[in-house]
């Protein structure tokens, strides 16, 4: 490149040296990675070098646009007005222009950082740049690495900033720390150089942390571990705050010690720490305190307060603890579910706090029968639970139910009275690898159950028997409920005649349910779980109100029948509900009668029970005794209830035709009711001869199979057209002759 600045008349061992030299130049260019340009104004020569290409993608040879207006489309949008305005104060030659930077793009498309130095070499005659030469250097890596350090940089900054870490580095031979602006605010003296003397750090100290801090500097200063440690610095404004520093020493690239650290205020970390220490302190203080304090909620925890036994909770940790150990070893597991007798009687009658006492007693009684290693505990109410572990089945475990039985029954002295009551048992024993003591509980109940059925003051052991009846009554329980939701409860209807005519004066409503499993079932069936579940009342009102129904119908197809009677349940007769239920009806007055089972006991009606039969009346429903001479009513009843109407019960009517003693008995009950001006009627009429006997009794009405069986309400209107009773009355006329004959 320099022959072309060569006179014409030089020497030729002046070009060889010239040609050496610059051959030497262009090797030290190519080894630099430099990439020259040379523009020449006046003669309009540009010269590129192979390595400018190089850095641009273009070949030795490849054309370009090279002229400032084409070439300027290569650069960065960004940078063009800069590269623009440092050409042009590059060739006016001004310094601070002689280098610069910018981005062009590569041929592939990427962009490439160059860094451009060129100055004039030649100027005109005004002073105009005419000639100037200069590199470029690719600097892509560098800036990269630039904005890989800048971004690293930044992340610092920005952790320490979140953290809000101060940090210093101290010049161990200058006596001199630089602390950076977060170090100062936690200082408190923002605004203040950043490059103090060393000893002003020492000045800062809380004077009590002052010594220790300085030993531990000192001692970790000629050392090459780093150390943390803990103290109290005072602010210019009095405020004390805790400080941890970590710091380690190094030696700089001129071999200086130095210490490099950071510090943190960690005020509220410590005051919590130190209250939490103040805390366990004072707990552990009070350790035995509050030992004792636990021990005393377990034992209300796990204890009843009215009698201290163990309580339910209790009871469900000691069945888990006994049937594990009863598993491991073999033994027997049995369980006594005790429940007091006539307790409540004592609750309403004497008070709670008499209650309250006779509970404790039973407590101390099941406490001195059981065994030293008996479980014993009461899970509420009048209910108490022995748990007992024996090595096999053994009679004492009957032998003890008894006792206990035995013992509760013995009248207690109380106030001035004599407290009796009892207790029924239920017990359920098992042992063997299966053992699970809640079910044996389950078990127990379940025998308590038929302890009280059975008459209580007993104890029953269950069987698998019980729990299958059990489980047929719970099915049964759920199956009458679904019963009531899909309308399978009907009524049946039986016929009540007049005892001279035979005529048909009223008919009884009978309830029935079409299972859909097991057909037609009598309320015998069913009734008792009725009772149990509370629906008895919901069934009596279903089949009142299709009785109703079905009366009308009747009645619209010409058959006249002057009275229906539905029975009445003790539970419907007490519920507050039932006037309002039979306005709705809009009953006529004169056509229905209510049947009351003579075991409703009549002499103890509650006032609910006197207001509802008093409301019939009102309402001009008939009140009928049923079932009369087998239950609770008496002569005093009967003139306090004035009926219309008394059933004999069948158990009576049954042996007329071959007791004449039997004969008087009933003939005795209608003069009564005749005497009270109360209709007389005989159920179970079941022959011709009852027929008779009853007729020549005088009694008022008839009612059984051998006159009329239940039937559902659409066979009831044929049945009354046909008049097929009165055939069989005839045939038995020539029998009856003969039966009082011999009666006499």
């Amino acid at each position: 490149m320099l022959l072309q600045f060569l006179e014409v008349g030089d020497r030729p061992d002046r070009l060889a040296e010239i040609a050496e030299r610059e051959a030497r130049w262009n090797s030290a260019l190519i080894s630099s990675d430099l990439g020259v340009w040379d523009h020449d104004f006046k003669s309009g020569r540009m010269f590129y070098s192979d390595t400018w290409r190089k850095m641009r993608g273009l070949k030795t040879d490849e054309e370009f646009e090279a002229a400032l207006g084409d070439w300027i489309q290569g650069v960065h949008p960004d940078d063009r007005e800069h590269v623009l305005h440092a050409i042009e104060r590059q060739n006016s030659g001004d310094p601070a222009y002689r280098i610069f930077e910018y981005r062009e793009r590569h041929k592939d498309g990427h962009w490439v950082w160059i860094e451009c130095r060129g100055a004039s070499v030649e100027w005109d005659e005004n002073g105009v740049p005419t000639h100037i030469i200069g590199t470029d250097t690719d600097i892509s890596l560098r800036k990269a690495a630039e904005e890989m350090l800048a971004h690293v940089s930044r992340r610092l900054d920005l952790a320490l900033e979140i953290s809000r870490i101060g940090v210093f580095e101290a010049d161990i031979n200058k006596d001199e720390v630089e602390w950076d602006d977060r170090l100062l605010a936690i200082y408190g003296i923002d605004g203040t150089p950043n490059l103090k003397p060393s000893n002003f750090w020492e000045e800062t100290l809380h004077p009590d942390d002052r010594e220790r801090v300085l030993k531990r500097v000192n001692d970790n200063l000629m050392g090459d571990d780093g150390f943390l440690h803990e103290y109290r610095i005072v602010r210019p404004d009095g405020v004390v705050r805790v400080i941890r520093a970590r710091a380690a020493p190094f030696v700089d690239e001129r071999g200086n010690p130095k210490m490099i650290g950071a510090n943190w205020d960690v005020t509220e970390e410590a005051t919590l720490r130190n209250e939490l220490h103040r805390a366990k302190t004072l707990a552990e203080a009070r350790n035995g305190e509050l030992e004792a304090a636990k021990e005393q909620i377990e034992h209300i925890a796990f204890h009843d307060h009215l009698t201290s036994l163990p309580n339910r909770r209790y009871l469900d940790h000691m069945l888990d603890r006994r049937s594990q150990e009863c598993r491991a070893d073999g033994s027997l597991l049995a369980i006594l579910h005790i429940d007091l007798d006539r307790f409540k009687q004592i609750n309403d009658t004497l008070g709670h706090r008499a209650g309250d006492m006779m509970l404790k007693h039973a407590a101390g009684i099941l406490v001195s029968v059981a065994g030293k290693d008996d479980f014993v505990a009461r899970i509420g109410g009048d209910e108490f639970v022995v748990v007992c572990k024996r090595k096999g089945f053994s009679k004492r475990i009957a032998s003890m139910a008894s006792q206990i039985i035995r013992e509760l029954c013995k009248p207690v002295r109380y106030d001035g009275h004599d407290c009796r009551f009892g207790a029924s048992i239920g017990i359920a024993c098992d042992s063997g690898p299966r053992l699970d003591a809640h079910q044996l509980l389950l078990n127990a109940d379940i025998a308590l159950y038929r302890a009280k059925a059975g008459g209580r003051n007993r104890h029953e052991f269950f069987s698998h028997d019980m729990q299958r009846h059990i489980i047929a009554t719970k099915q049964l329980s759920d199956e009458i409920l679904r019963g009531l939701e899909r309308h399978e409860f009907v009524p049946f209807y039986q016929p009540q005649f007049c005892a001279r005519s035979l005529d048909v004066v009223g008919i009884e409503t009978l309830a029935r349910w079409q299972h859909p499993v097991f057909g037609l079932m009598t309320p015998d069936k069913f009734l008792s779980i009725a009772e149990d579940l509370d629906v008895v009342s919901t069934i009596d009102g279903l089949i009142l109100e299709q009785a109703l129904r079905d009366h009308a119908e009747w009645r619209d197809a010409g058959i006249d029948i002057a009275k229906i009677s539905v029975n009445v349940s003790s539970r419907r007769l007490a519920d507050p509900g039932l006037g309002k239920s039979l306005r709705a009806l809009k009953v006529k007055p004169g056509i229905l009668a209510f049947e009351l089972l003579e075991s409703i006991s009549l002499d103890d009606c509650d006032e609910a029970s006197t207001a509802n039969l008093a409301l019939l009346r009102r309402l001009g429903i008939d009140i009928e005794i049923d079932d009369f001479g087998t239950g609770h009513a008496s002569i005093v009843s009967l003139l306090r209830l004035s009926p219309a109407s008394l059933k004999i019960d069948r158990e009576l009517v049954k042996p007329l035709p071959h007791s004449a003693e039997q004969r008087k008995l009933v003939g005795s009950i209608i003069d009564i009711g005749h005497s009270l001006n109360i209709r007389v009627t005989a159920e179970g009429v079941e022959t011709p001869e009852h027929v008779h006997i009853l007729g020549d009794l005088g009694c008022d009405q008839l009612q059984g199979f051998a006159l009329a069986r239940p039937m559902k309400a659409a066979d009831m209107p044929n049945f009354i057209r046909s008049e097929s009773w009165r055939g069989n009355e005839r045939g038995a006329r020539a029998t009856q002759k003969k039966l009082e004959q011999s009666l006499r």
